[in-house]
């Protein structure tokens, strides 16, 4: 249990470095340089680097292609009723979005190392995988939807790099093509680098958070499809299929990670509210330390059904 906690809490201590230096330079430090520096360079290495990582194999896919179906029942559900609850555009591209990008890469992956052990990795970076396209896909329509009408949002999916960046490193992959050492090492610079300037990020804009001005509706809406919604019909679905038990834990806390920082990346890019949804992924967070003992005990229930 230690090693889970000592995961978690080892990624804030860039978070409170990012916040201080906010808080120290205040104007001195520009948000929207280092969400474009991010977003259309550096994070290409992550993509890179990431999807190379571990080669993917067709017989892995179950466990993304279950991940994605629950993000789509859970997407469905919202579809029904957000625009019912949130009249305001930017609210609900927030509402609509923001409880389906959980954090599988810098908290996910290491979690289940924690929990599995490294017979994990191959499953959770399929996963992963899986969280990238929905991130630069729905995730950037939707935060697009915030600003920009429905053929702008598809036009936005297309020109960032990042999305193309994963298709080559998947058609290499498959392939089999296995990067040399040295390119190995930049793209793992750069991956790093992208990974530590998102949490940096992440602490700049918990300095000018207010949560009190958070809107309580969409605070509720999504922490209860996060942590109540989410896991719910994952249990569901997981509950039913026959799945080897470490497969079907890798699942259920991936679809469990509090919100991604990649949610405050992307908000910032088309200002949708990035200080709101900043206070969300930080309520999350924090959530989550509670959630994730729970749902240790749900894992030896799932365990003992397979």
């Amino acid at each position: 249990m230690s090693s889970i906690i000592f995961s978690i809490l080892s990624i804030y201590v860039f978070i409170v470095m990012g916040y201080l230096s906010k808080r120290f330079f205040k104007e001195q430090i520009d948000e929207r340089t280092i969400t474009l520096l991010n977003v259309y360079f550096l994070q290409v290495f992550l993509t890179f680097w990431g999807l190379l990582l571990h080669p993917v194999n067709i017989t892995l896919l179950y466990a993304p292609l279950i991940y994605f179906v629950v993000v789509l029942c859970v997407l469905l559900i919202s579809t029904l009723f957000a625009s019912k609850l949130f009249t305001q555009k930017k609210e609900y591209s927030i509402a609509m979005v923001a409880s389906i990008i959980g954090n599988t890469g810098n908290l996910g992956i290491p979690l289940n190392i924690a929990i599995f052990g490294e017979a994990s990795i191959p499953y959770t970076t399929v996963v992963n995988l899986v969280n990238v396209f929905v991130v630069y896909t729905l995730g950037v329509y939707f935060y697009s939807r915030g600003n920009f009408d429905a053929k702008t949002s598809l036009k936005n999916i297309l020109k960032l790099p990042i999305l193309w960046a994963a298709i080559i490193a998947i058609i290499l992959s498959v392939n089999h093509y296995t990067p040399s050492d040295a390119i190995m090492n930049m793209l793992m610079m750069g991956a790093y680098a992208s990974m530590t300037m998102q949490l940096f990020l992440f602490g700049i804009y918990l300095y000018d958070i207010k949560i009190k001005e958070i809107n309580k509706k969409l605070l509720t809406w999504v922490m209860s499809l996060k942590f109540i919604l989410l896991p719910l019909v994952a249990f569901i679905i997981l509950y039913n299929v026959n799945l080897a038990p470490m497969i079907k834990g890798v699942i259920f806390i991936e679809l469990l990670m509090p919100l991604a920082v990649a949610n405050v990346n992307l908000a910032s890019l088309y200002d949708c509210k990035p200080k709101i949804v900043t206070a969300l992924v930080f309520i999350s967070s924090v959530l989550f330390l509670g959630v994730i003992f729970f749902a240790v005990d749900v894992l030896k229930f799932l365990a003992s059904n397979t």
